[in-house]
């Protein structure tokens, strides 16, 4: 979302891109909610520990012989991170790459010629299929 949110800061202000990433939240949002899915990129322990705590907080055991078990998911949580950086960067790539991509179409689409239907002076004054025909004068 970061990526995504910078690229349309980039064109189109602060502002503008605030709105746009809320809006894809709000519609992932919504499709995970009537899909009932879960989110393909969430980070695992992070989720897990965020299950967790109300469970404590409802009066459940905590797991035993296990303490500190916040801390040992650090290490677990650091390496899902750093993935969700390289999805972001190959994110960036994906984007630039469209981008290249683009830019040779406009210029491929540019050098394309124009027909006589489009060129000013050549429209026809006929009537074409059943709509009335062109008047030269007001009536």
């Amino acid at each position: 979302m970061r990526a995504f949110y910078q690229r349309i800061r980039a064109r189109r202000g602060h502002q503008v891109a605030v709105v746009a990433a809320a809006r894809k939240l709000a519609c992932l949002f919504w499709c995970l909610l009537t899909r009932e899915e879960d989110y393909a990129y969430q980070q695992p322990s992070l989720t897990k520990k965020k299950l967790r705590r109300p469970e404590i907080a409802a009066g459940s055991p905590k797991y035993p012989g296990r303490t500190n078990i916040w801390s040992t998911n650090l290490a677990m949580r650091e390496a899902e991170r750093k993935l969700a950086e390289q999805a972001e960067l190959a994110y960036r790539n994906t984007v630039r790459d469209w981008h290249a991509t683009q830019t040779k179409r406009a210029k491929a689409a540019a050098t394309v010629e124009v027909g006589a239907s489009v060129t000013p002076g050549h429209a026809s004054n006929r009537p074409s299929k059943g709509k009335a025909a062109r008047q030269t004068q007001s009536p």
